[in-house]
């Protein structure tokens, strides 16, 4: 053990306050400290130059002295036991706290709910000195009548438990307004907004007339005798998109505009091309289209350029449409089951997609944050549709107040100096980091050393380890978008060696017939082109020139889906879940179902489809188990989508730009969900792992030992001959091989051939991996608690003979040989 590792890495029980954390100041070894980590974040700016050494990117911690105030004076009132609440509220934080209550609550989510109730009902000594800064609105959203509203921001790590907290503060505001109506710090009308009908079909268990189904009894978050006073509330689940106003035209591009409801104009600039689209944030026409357009009284042109040719190329139009008005946008929200209904509770799942944005430019590092600009545009305007919907009910109905949940409550861009910050309504705080000290996610391995000998490894930072060995032509200009085939080149290394790991992880998995879910690999790349490129090279066995076959069985796909890219316009088109597009729709349930091996049933064992999949799988003709079961490795664009909780991730590789620390939390995030939550000895849960390239975590503190779960005893059965059938015995005889007569040779002359130098300083054949590192210069850097594990290439070339190698370089050789002009001499007898 040297000097920064330590033995366990699990500190804390995750059903009780932490009571031990892992102190980690610069220039100083990590030491084992009493008590719960102070709230703070690392903030770098974005505009920042990364460093050298292919760059840090954790940045300066900085306390939430908010979140922590806050902390000490719930802890009070916890201890004198919650003065100030109601009747009410006292039942169920006793229910919820209650000895021998069998499925117990994490810590995590009694602490953030605690922390919602405490600033509603906690007495005012206790709310002394406490304010919660208000969301600015500009001057013109005042005009407009639009008033702020009050926001409270839980910061919980991916895996703790968010939508429990949901029920428990849904149960706790609608109870508390059924038992007195005239109580306006409670609602029982509560609005849930998700971000994709993901996680909008997974909420659904939020609505208390699901009754014994509702997580309100699954989770026992409620006693049986309040149920039928829970029924008179109401939670209406929705996605952002329905914040949307609804246009009143009908007919299509060629219909003349109805001039009903409220008339909406805006400026932009439009480009003639081929095809009516839209790429890049541009807008494309074609002639005709435009002219179908300002006939129908939908565009009004008001300036013109054209070409060198005379042609015209680009015009300046106003456009004009009439959509709906707020108060049709707000009745057909709420619907008419909550009637005319006022003081709303919102409920913002993932609420990091949910802020104003200051300015409509982009920013310079927009693009690296989100992978492409498409991806970007559709961020920002998610956030302001969404935003400018609350406003809407805000105006209409009045907002209670609105609860955000997320594990990276943060904001992300076009918010000037504040790009990077956490929101300023932030009020608890149980981030990744305290996760993993409890032990509610899986821990994070990343590359700590390699054999170049660098202060930082190569694949703990893979596209800043590429990028300076490409050619100017290699590296696609000054914004850097590389070539796929240049940046596979160097890839295909370090994927080569989580995948030999992964093979053997999957032969291990295998062993337990329990659980036959296989581990699943994740690639998160740049772009389309480079996911394309590598998705043809893992999945269809396509190598670009020059690059050797990936030979990682498990990865092709060979009559089943082992391999799925998920590109981040699939994402977008089905988050809403009204695509018309049947292949998007089964991608979508495709991902959804990636670590599921049958759908759950009902109480006579009927499977219980999503809805649509039935239909749609008899459309297509494709079997109706799960589409995600077989899935082994997926290549992404961007981040895969929030509500995605596959809990059997175990290796993941980033071949990205990652320009703060927060992309990298929601990335590694997606692979942190534990696959067992089977409590040890010790009170504590037993650790998980996912080893990690290419995502530069920095604030990560620790890693877990490679001792997983004991393999399980394979059932055995002896097969034997029946000798009273021995006259039945066929015989084949045991082949050993086959020889085939070669009778061409083809001589080199070596002396002609250029050495070929393997330089482990240049691609490690090596990496250690570990947790966060602290340096002797007083840098924040990979180490912490845990011992250090050595990947290499051992696993990817164990099942590979020698002779095997000889045969695909000269297969390799062959055809690029053939491929040139001057090759005169037939494929056949190469």
């Amino acid at each position: 053990m040297n000097a920064y590792e330590v033995p366990q890495p699990i500190l804390n029980s995750p059903f009780e306050e932490p009571k031990e954390h892992w102190h980690i100041v610069e220039g100083e070894t990590p030491t084992q400290k009493p008590g719960r980590r102070p709230a703070m974040y690392f903030y770098r700016d974005p505009k920042a130059k990364p460093e050298k050494d292919y760059g840090s990117v954790a940045g300066t911690a900085i306390e939430l002295k908010l979140v922590n105030r806050i902390r000490d004076q719930v802890k009070k009132w916890r201890t004198e036991g919650y003065p100030g609440v109601t009747r009410t509220t006292h039942e169920l934080l006793q229910w919820w706290r209650r000895e021998g209550k069998e499925q117990r609550l994490f810590f995590a989510q009694l602490d953030a709910a605690e922390t919602i109730i405490f600033l509603t009902e906690g007495r005012s000594d206790f709310l002394q000195g406490i304010n919660i800064p208000h969301e600015e609105l500009s001057e013109v959203r005042r005009q407009q009548g639009f008033s702020g509203f009050p926001r409270y921001a839980c910061k919980m790590a991916t895996g703790s438990g968010k939508t429990t907290v949901m029920g428990m503060l849904a149960a706790w505001s609608i109870l508390n307004k059924v038992n007195d109506r005239g109580d306006a710090r409670f609602s029982d009308v509560i609005l849930v907004v998700c971000p994709n009908v993901t996680i909008r079909n997974r909420l659904q268990e939020l609505d208390p007339t699901e009754g014994e189904a509702s997580l309100y009894r699954i989770r026992d978050l409620v006693p049986s005798h309040l149920m039928p006073l829970l029924s008179q509330g109401r939670v209406l689940l929705r996605n952002w998109h329905v914040f949307e106003p609804h246009a009143t035209q009908t007919g299509g591009v060629s219909a003349r505009v109805t001039k009903a409801g409220v008339e909406v104009r805006t400026k932009e600039t439009i480009t003639i091309g081929s095809k009516t689209t839209t790429a890049r944030g541009r807008r494309y026409l074609t002639m005709e289209d435009l002219e179908r357009q300002v006939r129908a009284g939908m565009l009004t042109v008001l300036s013109e350029e054209t070409g060198k040719d005379g042609t015209l190329g680009k015009v300046t139009v106003e456009s004009r449409r009439y959509v709906e008005s707020d108060t049709a946008l707000v009745n057909r929200i709420l619907g008419q089951e909550v009637g005319g209904k006022q003081n709303i509770l919102i409920m913002n799942d993932e609420a990091h997609h949910a802020y104003r944005i200051v300015r409509e430019n982009k920013d310079e590092e927009e693009e690296d944050l989100f992978g492409e600009e498409e991806e970007a545009e559709e961020f920002f305007k998610e956030a302001t549709v969404w935003i400018e919907g609350l406003d809407r009910v805000q105006k209409l109905r009045g907002i209670n107040f609105c609860l955000d949940l997320s594990a990276t409550p943060y904001f992300l861009g076009r918010v000037g100096q504040h790009t990077n910050r956490p929101f300023p309504w932030v009020v608890s705080d149980f981030g990744l980091i305290d996760a993993i000290e409890s032990g509610l996610v899986k821990i994070p391995q990343l590359a700590v050393r390699d054999t170049t000998g660098k202060e930082i490894p190569g694949y703990f930072n893979i596209w800043h380890w590429i990028l300076p060995q490409l050619t100017p032509a290699e590296r696609g200009g000054k914004k850097a978008n590389p070539k796929p085939e240049a940046i596979l080149k160097y890839a295909h290394h370090p994927i080569a060696m989580l995948g030999g790991l992964w093979e053997k992880e999957r032969e291990d998995w295998s062993k337990n017939p329990e659980d036959p879910r296989p581990p699943v690999f994740i690639l998160v790349c740049k772009n389309t082109q480079i996911a394309k490129v590598l998705y043809e090279w893992l999945a269809e066995d396509k190598a670009p020139t020059g690059i050797p076959p990936v030979k990682i069985g498990g990865f092709k796909n060979n009559g089943t889906q082992n391999t799925i890219r998920v590109d981040s316009k699939v994402v977008h088109e089905s988050d809403s879940g009204e695509t018309k597009n049947d292949e998007v729709s089964w991608m979508r349930f495709t991902l959804d179902t990636v670590g599921k091996t049958a759908w759950p049933t009902d109480r006579v064992g009927r499977p219980l489809y999503p809805e649509g999949f039935k239909e749609l799988a008899e459309k297509l003709e494709r079997p109706d188990h799960p589409p995600g079961r077989d899935v082994q490795c997926i290549v992404s664009v961007g981040m895969l989508t929030e509500g995605w909780d596959c809990s059997t991730v175990t290796h993941i590789i980033g071949l990205r730009p990652f320009m703060s620390q927060l992309l990298c939390e929601q990335v590694v995030g997606r692979g942190l969900r534990r696959a067992s939550y089977e409590v040890g000895p010790d009170g504590k849960l037993t650790e998980e792992v996912a080893k990690v390239f290419g995502v530069p975590f920095e604030v990560i503190p620790f890693k877990s030992s490679t001792q997983g779960q004991p393999p399980q005893h394979v059932r055995r059965s002896n097969v034997h001959a029946i000798p009273t059938k021995s006259r039945y015995e066929i015989t084949f005889p045991r082949v050993e091989g086959y020889t085939q007569a070669i009778r061409n040779r083809v001589t080199v002359d070596w002396a002609n051939v250029a050495s070929l130098v393997l330089e482990p300083g240049k691609i490690p054949p090596e990496v250690e991996v570990k947790g966060l590192h602290i340096n002797n210069k007083g840098r924040l850097s990979l180490s912490g608690p845990g011992r250090i594990d050595d990947v290499t290439l051992k696993e990817f070339r164990g099942k590979r003979r020698t002779q095997e190698l000889v045969f695909d370089l000269a297969r390799t050789l062959t055809r690029d040989y053939v491929a040139q002009k001057q090759c005169t001499v037939p494929a056949h007898q190469l």
